[in-house]
């Protein structure tokens, strides 16, 4: 490190005697280029010269990492929690391990919900050829069966996948916190169906060619002389490309390219494919969702395109930190009002759980999930959420809409 330092300091020594010294034109391309070198060095780039291999275990045991009998991930040999900085001063080292870590434990989680939560694994487009990119849900053996209730699950965006709800809580906290798990096994208890969505499933990455990491030749009706000139600047830049690669990217990352799965390619687009092929063909009376910040959002947008047939068979939805917006989003005043009857927004905040939060939308009503970190709510109102369900039912079944807070601090809407 302290030899990139010293590179460092003399490069900018040196352009900084060429500016004093600048006269004719030779000095002025030489501070030029030294102002261009300069530029180019990126010390956080140049320090991956050092870094170890961007190799990992494939397996938590291989990390020497296991789940104790309280679902905290544990390291095998001290009993500690995971550590990120393990190796010091290497941050993308530990990023790249931390992401290692990552894609184990959601495999992991997909073995929880089949052997654990006798959950089956169903692949997406249900047509898939063999050939295609797929995808694939989770459903319990009665999703489609059960005359009663279906329970659908759908989390955020990002890193996650089907079966959690923070990656960040799964390997900080717990299993219970970060999981999908609690929800499903609550629900098989109380008679549920379950179907357990997969919206960031939207493509598959492919290691690019040499001839698509190449650029392509123009073979345009251009002159000689400018395609000359063209191909020039085109041989100088991959020349500097590569001088700079050693030092940029010198674990020689693949290249790739993505390749999105049909019908999938979106949260929104799987909400409304898993709808159309599953949720919409179950026997169950009464569907409940619970939808998780981006998952709230693809779930409005499933009933902007599918008004009828969600308000024919949804009874209940509870949103944790939805990040929906019926504005941006062009949500009709007839959705607006279903929402403000049928769903409710557990929302991070520091008052009490259950406490009616103020809205400045016309929507569902907002009340607080009991902490102020978006990645718990859903787990915060767990108690919360199958009890709003449960009195969903009874309304449903007396004709009289459901309260989701206490009845001192119901949320008052006023029409627009």
């Amino acid at each position: 490190m302290c030899a990139y330092l010293h590179i460092l300091n003399l490069l900018t020594v040196l352009v900084m005697m060429a500016q004093l010294q600048q006269g004719g034109p030779d000095e002025k391309e030489k501070t030029t280029a030294l102002k261009d070198l300069l530029s180019r060095i990126d010390l956080d780039e140049l320090m991956k010269k050092d870094e170890p291999p961007l190799e990992f275990p494939d397996t938590l045991e291989g990390f020497e990492y296991i789940f104790n009998e309280k679902g905290q991930l544990r390291h095998i040999k001290t009993g500690e929690p995971f550590v990120f900085n393990y190796r010091e001063d290497l941050h993308r080292w530990n990023q790249k391990r931390y992401e290692a870590l990552g894609e184990i434990i959601t495999k992991y989680v997909y073995q929880l919900l089949q052997k654990e939560c006798h959950l089956k694994k169903v692949t997406l487009p249900v047509d898939a050829t063999e050939s295609e990119p797929k995808s694939f849900i989770f459903m319990s053996e009665d999703a489609l069966t059960n005359p009663d209730k279906l329970l659908v699950l759908i989390h955020g965006n990002g890193v996650v996948r089907a079966g959690q709800w923070a990656r960040r809580l799964i390997i900080n906290e717990d299993l219970d916190s970060g999981t999908q798990i609690p929800y499903i096994k609550r629900a098989v208890e109380e008679g549920y169906g379950v179907i357990v969505l997969n919206p960031n499933e939207n493509y598959i990455e492919v290691e690019k060619t040499k001839a698509q990491v190449q650029p392509s030749s123009d073979s345009s009706d251009e002159p000689a002389e400018k395609r000359e000139r063209k191909d020039k600047i085109q041989k100088e830049t991959k020349k500097r490309r590569d001088f700079y690669e050693k030092y940029r990217n010198p674990q020689k990352e693949k290249e790739t390219m993505q390749m999105y799965i049909r019908d999938n390619g979106s949260p929104e687009e799987h909400a409304i494919y898993v709808w159309d092929h599953f949720i919409s063909q179950s026997a169950a009376e009464n569907v409940f969702f619970v939808a998780h910040s981006y998952g709230g959002l693809a779930f409005v947008e499933l009933m902007i395109q599918r008004e009828a047939e969600v308000k024919n068979k949804v009874t209940a939805v509870a949103l944790t930190d939805s990040v929906h917006n019926v504005w941006h989003q062009e949500v009709g005043k007839t959705i607006r009002e279903w929402m403000r009857e049928n769903c409710c927004n557990w929302v991070s905040s520091s008052e009490p759980l259950d406490t009616s939060v103020e809205s400045m939308l016309p929507d569902c009503p907002r009340v607080s999930a009991g902490t102020e970190r978006h990645e718990l709510t859903s787990w915060k109102s767990f108690p919360s959420i199958f009890k709003f369900f449960s009195k969903a039912v009874e309304a449903k079944n007396s004709s009289v809409k459901p309260t989701p807070t206490r009845r001192s601090n119901r949320i008052k809407y006023e029409e627009l």
